[in-house]
């Protein structure tokens, strides 16, 4: 923790992952345009498992014009795993929702300083100007080489005010290099976009430049805050107070009038046009796919201030997982299911798992019930889950909690015997495309909603596996006799879906007890000749379960 302030800034993260072996530093060369982001790209494309990802601090950094560059840059120190996630929000992983749920009813508004970090060296007028200059002096990454066209700003937050109300508002947006002044700015415009788009469109009906300061790395807090979809309305940086318990300090720009994270490492301050729109694009989105060049915003910059040993943040984003997802996963998560158990009053909810690889979190959602939720309490769930967000939510499957959102295997298990396709499926109509690639005209100009009850209905056999007890014996003789290690992978043992009984169960104690022809002298008791093969003993009167 640093003076003043009762919260980590970005440096006090990176020495806090770095003592805790999660910061891998790179002191080699390294070009920004053609190896910084796949190098750390290889950790969520390699094999490596999810607890085991790093930051990456780089400090001998280059570019493809054989230039160098003073300040070093940061690559998934936000989030590449829960683990940074939860160190830079300040809680354990399982109090992550908590903490959410909390900040968000109750944001510790902001207090303004006069003196800040992020403003040790401020940059502006003609030192702004020409090569080697300006936005061209930072060493902003290539995310996506061999298809992006310029170097990006990904680990955004972009604070805008409404003319009217006055309030301010923090969002992740991309933003493009075009000259050492000026980048393209693309802020969705689509219905639950960006509320920084309707904040333009207020300037536009003005006449007036709207005002903007692009924060690049910051308490950690803060930078979770500007992705996350709050409602319209909200100051994210009161939310990060709430994060933290504790009041984030901001100071006034020095050419715009907006409250800025006292503590960022990098604040490029300046006006976006109200009336000119220009080509921006192509782009890796975090939708997965190359997002093609389309017309948008114009960021023209009035200086650029930073701390005096600046770190700059820079995010993976695109195919995921990534570090994008991450930081959006964690929150989002919690998120829903506040507004479902809390909101809506769900009985019988466990948690809510957003679908991570390849489909970015929004595509597929899953809500894990307990046993026995009625019928009715689970489409109540999956209805309240569609409206949540446009964006979020084209095939919400309901599952039971011994099934792993996590494992396609054990999804297709529960859909193969647990829905029935003409029952336990509906069809929501005329909902919008969302986050993602646009559609060609096979697909429509709107998209849906599937909902799927895959919960069981009724109670079934047991599941064919041995039980805990042998497999986990099992398991510490085959640790003992030094075979590969082994990853569990659920279900990894029997367990009782309801349609079991106690006599069975003491028929399978005997047989693993070696006791076996005991279970063949009770079986022969009950020889018959009028019942065909394959009957069940529950459906032949005077069987061993009597009437029933």
């Amino acid at each position: 923790m640093a003076d003043k302030k009762g919260y980590p800034d970005f440096q006090d993260h990176l020495k806090t992952l770095d003592g805790r072996g999660l910061l891998q530093k790179i002191d080699e060369p390294i070009n920004k345009d053609t190896e910084m982001h796949p190098l750390v790209r290889w950790q969520f494309r390699g094999g490596i498992q999810e607890p085991d990802r790093k930051a990456f601090l780089f400090n001998n950094i280059t570019c493809s014009r054989g230039k160098s560059y003073q300040l070093p840059v940061a690559v998934g120190a936000l989030s590449s795993n829960k683990e940074i996630y939860s160190i830079g929000i300040g809680a354990p992983i399982e109090d992550i929702g908590k903490v959410w749920s909390r900040a968000i009813a109750n944001p510790i508004k902001p207090i303004e300083v006069t003196c800040a970090p992020c403003q040790d060296v401020v940059i502006e007028g003609s030192e702004l100007e020409g090569e080697g200059k300006g936005l061209d002096w930072l060493p902003i990454p290539i995310s996506t080489p061999g298809f992006d066209c310029a170097p990006y700003f990904t680990a955004t937050g972009c604070i805008s005010k409404d003319p009217d109300t006055g309030t301010q508002n923090m969002g992740t947006y991309r933003a493009g290099l075009k000259s050492s002044t000026r980048m393209a700015l693309r802020m969705s415009a689509r219905s639950g976009g960006a509320e920084g788009h309707q904040h333009w469109r207020k300037y536009r009906e003005r006449g007036e430049k709207m005002p903007m300061a692009i924060t690049l790395g910051g308490p950690p807090a803060v930078c979770y805050c500007a992705p996350q979809k709050l409602r319209m309305g909200v100051d994210e940086i009161a939310v990060a107070g709430g994060l933290v318990g504790a009041p984030i300090n901001v100071v006034r720009g020095k050419t715009v009038d907006l409250l800025i994270p006292a503590e960022a490492e990098v604040v490029v301050e300046g006006y976006v046009d109200p009336e000119f729109v220009e080509p921006e694009a192509p782009f890796g989105e975090s939708h997965g796919h190359i997002a093609l060049e389309g017309y948008n915003n114009i960021f023209e910059i009035t200086a650029i201030t930073h701390r005096k040993n600046a770190v700059l943040a820079s995010i993976i984003s695109q195919v995921t997982p990534s570090e994008s997802s991450v930081i959006k996963r964690v929150a989002y998560e919690p998120i829903w299911y506040d507004h479902l158990a809390n909101g809506l009053g769900i009985k019988g909810l466990k948690r809510v798992s957003m679908h991570e690889p390849l489909t970015n979190i929004r595509r597929v959602l899953f809500l894990v019930f307990d046993r026995g939720v009625p019928t009715t309490e689970i489409w109540r769930a999956l209805y309240g889950a569609s409206t949540v967000n446009a964006s979020v939510g084209k095939y919400i499957i309901a599952v039971n909690e011994d099934i792993d959102p996590d494992n396609g295997d054990a999804i297709f298990w529960a859909l193969a015997y647990r829905s029935n396709p003409a029952l336990d499926v509906q069809i929501l109509p005329h909902r919008d495309q969302g986050h993602g690639p646009k559609s060609d005209v096979r697909m429509g100009r709107e998209d849906a909603t599937m909902l799927i009850d895959a919960t069981l209905k009724s109670d079934m056999p047991p599941i064919a596996l041995p039980k805990k007890e042998y497999m986990e014996s099992a398991k510490a003789l085959w640790e003992k006799l030094g075979l590969p290690p082994l990853k569990p992978e659920s279900p990894w043992h029997g367990y009782s879906l309801g349609d079991w009984n106690s006599e069975w169960d003491e028929m399978a104690k005997r047989a693993a007890d070696g006791e076996y022809m005991e279970n063949g002298r009770r079986s022969a008791q009950y020889r018959r000749s009028d019942v065909a093969p394959n009957t069940s003993v529950r459906d032949a009167p005077g069987g061993p379960f009597g009437d029933e």
